[in-house]
């Protein structure tokens, strides 16, 4: 069996996300190796203060640094986070070889998980970027609007967000993006209710989408619905706000998992170019993003079939069976017209 990693936990109230480079050098790529198979014992050395807290913690590999681990094979979408210029819009590509996306009811928890995987991964790294985030309200962003309404439940979560049978050697697997976004809410503030639900394309109090009728073709929920064929593409946010009220930075970090990194590329470029083109996110007049990574997740049975010594680790096999999710979960449909960024970097 095949266990995947704890991409589709349930939402929290605290979350750290941690990204981090490899430092130069073999040694430096075989502790993070090491590390690998080490990872569920800390989750569970931490877990043990409080097992009602719901800590989980997802370990994502960018596309050099698997290159630097484990060589062949590779994940069949892994590669570089995508840049994008239009205008003065900008999705920017940001270093990082590591992510840990740290879960919990209790910020103590995840303080805590990220101080246990630092001190194991020593001088091995180098930390970018760390964000403690926090659930604010009733799940609303800072901009004032409830985030993730449209995240698909159940076993939805699975055809989403975990890889099948489509990239056998990867079953268990899923790609994430983040991207750290920072808001003027003054500005924004500034705009009166209305003005800022047909950004949103939702009510700001009740939460309900507004009708097609009367929602702008440019709202964000519109421009980053996919569909293809009829049938809607989803991904898993778990996006949480955070900020430093002295400094004056309000944000909120996206993360979003897929099975396909093709599905989340094109909501950012409808985001930034448009759908058409010209025909932008308006709530990119107001927030800024100023990181942007994908990596991909490996299944937790290959993170335990990491050796430290060999920079191939053991690849579950073709035919390999997925717990917790039926192998047979039908696969996105490989017309998917939302490939149209692969291989290309046409904003630049």
């Amino acid at each position: 069996m095949v266990v995947a990693q704890p991409v589709s936990a349930p939402l929290t109230r605290a979350a750290i996300f941690l990204v981090a480079t490899i430092n130069p050098g073999s040694d430096n790529q075989a502790a993070v190796r090491s590390f690998c198979a080490d990872l569920p014992g800390l989750i569970r050395a931490v877990e043990f203060h409080d097992l009602e807290a719901g800590l989980s913690c997802v370990m994502g590999i960018g596309s050099d640094a698997w290159d630097e681990l484990f060589g062949d094979p590779r994940p069949a979408e892994l590669h570089p986070f995508r840049e994008i210029r239009a205008g003065p819009r900008h999705a920017v590509s940001t270093p990082g070889d590591l992510l840990f996306h740290i879960r919990a009811k209790r910020m103590d928890l995840c303080f805590e998980m990220a101080t246990q995987i630092r001190a194991r991964l020593g001088d091995a790294v180098s930390t970018v970027d760390e964000v403690h985030g926090f659930r604010y309200f009733d799940d609303r962003d800072l901009l004032g609007f409830v985030d993730g309404t449209e995240n698909p439940r159940g076993e939805a979560v699975i055809d989403a967000a975990i890889i099948g049978e489509e990239d056998a050697a990867f079953v268990g697997g899923s790609y994430v993006i983040v991207q750290k976004y920072l808001h003027d809410l003054e500005g924004w503030n500034a705009l009166p209710t209305e003005a800022q639900e047909r950004i949103i394309g939702r009510t700001k109090l009740s939460d309900v989408e507004l009708d097609d009728s009367i929602k702008p073709t440019s709202a964000h929920n519109a421009l980053t619905t996919i569909t293809e064929n009829g049938k809607e593409f989803q991904i898993v946010r778990d996006n949480m706000p955070f900020g430093r009220v002295g400094i004056g930075e309000f944000g909120t970090y996206f993360i979003g998992y897929c099975r396909t990194p093709r599905v989340t590329e094109q909501m950012i470029e409808n985001m930034f170019v448009g759908r058409p083109p010209g025909n932008y996110d308006r709530l990119l007049d107001f927030s800024r993003a100023v990181t942007g990574t994908l990596f991909f997740v490996p299944s937790a049975t290959f993170l335990e079939s990491v050796n430290d010594d060999v920079p191939a680790a053991a690849m579950p096999v073709a035919g390999s069976t997925l717990e917790a999710a039926p192998s047979t979960a039908p696969a996105p449909d490989g017309s998917l017209g939302v490939g149209s960024l692969k291989g290309e970097n046409r904003y630049e």
